[in-house]
């Protein structure tokens, strides 16, 4: 049969070809976002100095929305050179223990064996608070202003279903508790489109289109994060509550759209909350190797 025009039509009218033009098929068997964690141990150890604490995590997402989860410790280290001279007079020890809170807590300069799993969850992708397929990620829409829209509503749904349960356990907590953060959430929604999920290119770029013009997001310029890669550094709205402060500091690769770091820096009464803060470094991309345990890097 040949193919003509009154065949295309005829496929278009019945659904087969009605795909969003802004679609990208899949490139690969898995879409893998693999973060890896750097951040200072909470607690001093030995004569007094401190580690630096390393963690990668793998997710691993089939087009269908079937999902993998890998993870591992990647050891510690003196994180400073102070930190380094203390633990030599120490006798540069590999492992220390200590207990608190009736926990016995254990580090080493080893990397662990790490674990990799299937995850428990529904089928698809998560975009916000519900699952949406494949298909559904290639409908979002590639105008920023639409995108904008469509994320500020979903973070309204998600500050009246928020406020609402907070009285459950808070009667005085009110819907203006959140939306003191609304350009926050905003952003943060934004961002996620950088890496969590397979959206379509165009996505991605309306995606930074939006982050970066939302109200307190500052631009800082060019940067390079901890594994060199330059990208534009962005800073997120500050927010504050009962004498705790949490700035974050984004860098993004403008020619892929991808979120390439994060860095984080959680303040409780002026005073730095270590394993809290640090620095994550994101690998996003489409690749056809199977989910396995995270390597040692």
């Amino acid at each position: 049969m040949r193919f003509t025009l009154a065949v295309a039509a005829g496929l278009t009218l019945a659904g087969l070809a009605a795909v969003p033009a802004s679609a990208d098929a899949p490139k690969g068997a898995y879409w893998r976002v693999e973060t890896t964690f750097t951040s200072t141990h909470p607690r001093a150890v030995g004569s007094g100095y401190y580690l630096a604490q390393r963690s990668v995590s793998t997710d691993w997402l089939s087009p269908e929305g079937k999902g993998w989860s890998g993870f591992r410790d990647l050891g510690a280290k003196p994180a400073t050179a102070k930190d380094e001279a203390a633990w030599r007079a120490d006798g540069s020890p590999t492992t220390w223990a200590y207990r608190t809170e009736g926990m016995k807590i254990r580090l080493s300069v080893k990397p662990g064996k790490g674990t990799i799993v299937a995850t428990k969850k529904p089928d698809g992708f998560l975009l916000g608070e519900k699952y949406v397929t494949y298909q559904q990620l290639q409908s979002l829409p590639t105008d920023a202003e639409a995108l904008r829209k469509q994320l500020t509503s979903e973070v309204n749904t998600w500050i009246d279903e928020a406020a609402e349960e907070a009285k459950t356990t808070d009667p005085k907590a009110t819907k203006n508790d959140w939306l003191v953060d609304l350009d926050r959430y905003v952003a943060r929604r934004a961002v996620e489109l950088l890496y969590v999920n397979p959206v379509p290119d165009k996505v991605r770029a309306a995606a930074y289109q939006v982050l970066k013009t939302t109200k307190g997001v500052s631009d800082l310029g060019r940067s390079k994060d901890p594994l060199g890669r330059s990208g534009q550094k962005l800073a997120l709205p500050v927010s504050s509550s009962k004498g705790s402060a949490l700035k974050q500091q984004l860098l993004v690769d403008t020619t892929a759209m991808t979120l390439l770091a994060e860095y984080t820096d959680l303040r409780d009464g002026g005073k730095a909350m270590l394993g809290k803060s640090g620095v994550k470094t994101f690998k996003a991309g489409w690749t056809n190797d199977k989910p396995a345990v995270p390597g040692v890097s």
